[in-house]
């Protein structure tokens, strides 16, 4: 027979479950540690373990950020890149529109402005041009204010605009007169505008025609 202390220990038992073990170690955030950063290492997988997760490792990064009122290297290089790109942005185009261009060519003391029809010369023989226009076809020769002033006076039968004078394009609708004056940047022309409305503005809005020297 079973003793009685025996008994009342098993009674004990079933009435209250056992207690789960307490852990040994217990793992506290410090500041320390929050404060460290990691990355994960990517660029190099690890195979995965048996429990089928994959292996990480952990690079700490060390290093601190500048302080504002520290000057850095990077601040230096980002206002010379600034700076670079600056330069190398292209000069922009005076732009022309009905009314300015209307009143140079009426104006009884003309400034010595050239204006240039970049149209292929069967366009003007249909349409006419803009009065007083030199043309200058872009899309037949590209390369005319790359020449010599001799070879263009020869192509064309009229002398080249000087590199420091005004100079106004204009096409049909706009396009080759951009692409125009940017060629005439590249060859060292500096005061170079477009008129943007080009001969479809022109026309709508009634300017003065010049046919075949007759205006």
């Amino acid at each position: 027979m079973a003793s009685r202390r025996t008994v009342l220990r098993l009674a004990q038992t079933s009435a209250f479950p056992a207690r789960p073990p307490t852990p040994r170690y217990v793992r506290v955030a410090t500041p320390s540690t929050l404060t460290r950063r990691y990355q994960t290492d990517s660029q190099h997988r690890q195979p995965f373990n048996s429990s089928g997760g994959a292996r990480r490792s952990f690079v700490p990064i060390s290093g601190r950020l500048p302080s504002p009122g520290s000057s850095s290297s990077s601040g230096a290089s980002v206002r010379r890149y600034s700076s670079e790109r600056a330069k190398q942005e292209p000069a922009e185009n005076k732009i022309w529109d009905f009314e300015a261009l209307q009143k140079l060519i009426t104006s009884p003391e003309r400034p010595s402005i050239t204006i240039i029809d970049v149209r292929e010369p069967s366009e003007l023989q249909e349409t006419g041009r803009i009065p007083g226009a030199i043309n200058i076809p872009i899309k037949s020769a590209p390369d005319s204010f790359h020449i010599s002033d001799e070879e263009f006076e020869d192509r064309f039968g009229h002398s080249r605009p000087a590199r420091d004078a005004e100079v106004v394009f204009y096409c049909k609708a706009g396009v080759r007169s951009r692409g125009a004056a940017g060629l005439a940047r590249e060859a060292g022309w500096t005061n170079v505008g477009e008129y943007p409305g080009s001969w479809l503005d022109w026309f709508e809005k009634g300017g003065k025609v010049e046919r075949n020297g007759e205006r």
